[in-house]
């Protein structure tokens, strides 16, 4: 399991412009390979009139299904440079289609394989690339004394708080990365002289996004 990973939240469209060849490159979260083929088609079926639909995607945490296609430009200058973006910005679980119209001015090899890998980083540029963290939602109940101690040590440590309960003990759950959860709970203990009670609820992936917590 990946403690953390970037990957797009939002897919985005961008364009370029090449000796009069036209460049759309359009990006879309995945989360299987089957979702990418059927994304890749849609856009087969919207730019039917293109010269040309490359694409590339990279699905699973250890890019178990990771392709890309020329789709009729010469060998090495489409598909491959997309991927070599993909995998530079170390984004997971996406899919790339860049459509050309060609211009009538050809670009040579070393001009596609710019162009291909310029219009990824437009279209990526264009998207909301978030960070996926991996870690657990650990339920902490003290008494009031504790409360400022625990909510200091999230702080200090940039430890999301989803929510808090008050009644006649306090009830706070925090999202912990996964690394930091011995070191955590080690430091509440001695915060509160051992009056916390914790509990791990559950594991799950989080990211910020705006100042907003996304669970997933």
């Amino acid at each position: 399991m990946l403690e953390q990973y970037k990957t797009v939240f939002e897919g985005g469209t961008a364009e370029i412009e090449e000796k009069k060849s036209r460049f759309i490159a359009t990006v879309r979260p995945v989360e299987t390979e089957e979702e990418a083929l059927l994304f890749i088609e849609e856009m087969r079926k919207k730019y039917w009139d293109a010269s040309h639909n490359c694409y590339v995607y990279s699905v699973g945490e250890n890019r178990e299904f990771t392709r890309c296609s020329d789709d009729g430009e010469p060998s090495g200058t489409a598909g491959r440079p997309m991927l070599d973006v993909l995998l530079g910005q170390e984004i997971y679980n996406t899919a790339v289609v860049v459509t050309r119209y060609f211009g009538g001015t050809l670009l040579g090899t070393g001009g596609l394989v710019r162009a291909y890998s310029k219009a990824v980083q437009e279209g990526l540029g264009s998207s909301r690339v978030i960070e996926k963290k991996y870690g657990i939602s650990l339920e902490i109940v003290t008494d009031y004394t504790g409360i400022g101690k625990i909510q200091y040590i999230a702080g200090e440590r940039k430890i999301p708080v989803l929510d808090s309960e008050y009644t006649d003990k306090v009830k706070l759950r925090l999202l912990v990365p996964l690394g930091d959860v011995s070191e955590v709970q080690k430091a509440v203990t001695e915060a509160t002289c051992g009056r916390a009670d914790m509990r791990k609820e559950k594991d799950l992936y989080y990211a910020v996004l705006d100042g907003e917590i996304l669970v997933f």
